[in-house]
């Protein structure tokens, strides 16, 4: 069992519909996208080029970078072509009633 914390990250209000915002919730700036009724979560910042992910382009499940389009899968965030070679730490993710919360540990 594990013993890991649940954050209260944002009210689903506060969610864009298909698309990405960026937050920081304990000190970790973080992405998170919505994609139909999914809602998923990743570090904000891109492993190739330092460029903010909130600012790049959602196309369904893939999140294109700003800086160098390199791009990632929003529900695992592996790597998903050059220039991006490593891969987002995601963040478990649920929503209870009318909030959003994140698993950070």
């Amino acid at each position: 069992m594990s013993n890991a914390s649940w954050v209260d990250a944002l009210s689903i209000d506060e969610l864009p519909t298909d698309d990405v915002i960026g937050l920081v919730l304990a000190g970790r700036d973080i992405a998170i996208y919505t994609v139909g009724d999914d809602v998923y979560a990743t570090d904000n910042t891109c492993t190739h080029g330092q460029a903010r992910l909130c600012d790049g382009f959602l196309d369904g499940h893939e999140i294109e970078c700003p800086l160098h389009q390199g791009k990632f899968d929003v529900r695992d965030g592996r790597p998903l072509c050059e220039p991006a070679s490593e891969g987002l730490r995601s963040y478990p993710v649920k929503v209870d009633g009318q909030r959003v919360y994140l698993q950070l540990d």
